[in-house]
């Protein structure tokens, strides 16, 4: 039977808008609408989750919310001939975490189309260790694959490599052979980035963008841009000829300030990454990749485990870019 309450991290404004969060016990029946509930036993941080348990006006569109974009479980109720109650299922992007109540919570009901089967070879607890920043870094992958960057093209760059998607793109990278180099501020991070497979790892200020310039030296065969601005823009201007970088983040800015050049006379592609409207086929071919073959060795290495009463202190740590890898939280 189930419960008439549900436990959940709950973020609210107040009269004088200021934000409020904690755990709260909160009717099943707030739900949205959907057709499958799934009982939660593990959810994931992402940067998105923390500007959510901030009250950001982009992300938490209303209020009260529960944050939690990823959510892993078990099927409690369905009414959709795909799933069946007890069946292990992957719920990652889509409005979950934003439009409406997310992973944070014990429960949570959404449309059986935004739903993947647990596939064999990846436990829930590794699910969540991927998340949606597992499956944005394994988009990147596919992009770069899909337009001819083989292992023997030449070096891969990752930016923001020891943020959740660079980290788990250093990893997919290197377990299919490519010559990874990790770009990090977290010159401490080295070895740590070593160890996830990266054959070199450089700082910022060594792939800096110079606006005089149109165009850099030839130095990638390809790249996992996960910061924009102008880190960006010379990862673009330092792609060699039919060169490709897969983009799929913006913490370093949202202008991309550069010419045609490297475009019509290297021949380059940008490739933008939308992980949280992946149409469905392609959710779980790559979902059934991170479970086979792209499954990172030793991959709750680079995963911290917290309960839901530690998500308000690993917020505030995500958000003053002091976490590392992946962080995990068991519902």
């Amino acid at each position: 039977m189930l419960p008439e309450n549900f436990r959940c991290y709950l973020i609210r404004k107040t009269g004088n808008d200021k934000i409020e969060a904690g755990i709260e016990q909160r009717p099943l029946r707030e739900l949205a609408a959907g057709d499958v509930l799934i009982r939660v036993r593990y959810s994931s941080l992402n940067y998105k989750d923390a500007l959510a348990a901030t009250g950001h006006p982009g992300v938490a569109r209303k209020f009260p919310h529960v944050p939690g974009i990823d959510a892993a479980g078990v099927v409690a109720e369905s009414t959709s001939p795909l799933f069946k109650v007890g069946d292990e299922v992957i719920a990652t992007g889509h409005e979950r975490g934003v439009e409406r109540y997310g992973g944070w919570g014990e429960y949570v009901r959404v449309p059986a189309e935004w739903l993947v089967k647990r596939p064999p070879g990846l436990s829930l607890e590794e699910s969540m260790v991927l998340g949606t920043a597992g499956f944005t870094a394994a988009q990147c992958v596919d992009a770069l694959q899909r337009h001819k960057i083989t292992p023997d093209r030449g070096d891969v760059v990752v930016t923001g490599a020891t943020g959740g998607v660079g980290s788990l793109a250093v990893m997919l990278l290197a377990k299919l052979g490519y010559n990874v180099v990790a770009v990090s501020g977290k010159s401490d991070r080295a070895g740590w980035l070593a160890e996830r497979g990266a054959a070199r790892v450089i700082g910022r200020a060594d792939i800096a963008d110079d606006p005089r310039k149109p165009m850099l030296g030839s130095k990638y065969a390809g790249a996992v841009d996960t910061v924009g601005g102008s880190t960006l823009v010379a990862v673009i201007k330092s792609l060699q000829q039919r060169g490709c970088v897969a983009a799929c983040g913006l913490v370093g800015g949202a202008e991309l300030p550069l010419t045609v050049y490297p475009f019509i006379l290297r021949g380059v592609t940008l490739a933008g990454i939308d992980s949280a409207w992946c149409p469905e086929d392609s959710r779980a071919e790559i979902w059934q990749h991170l479970a086979t073959d792209w499954k990172p060795e030793r991959l709750t290495d680079i995963a911290t485990f917290i309960d839901l009463n530690a998500a308000a202190e690993a917020v505030q740590r995500i958000l003053k870019g002091e976490i590392v890898g992946r962080v995990v939280v068991r519902i």
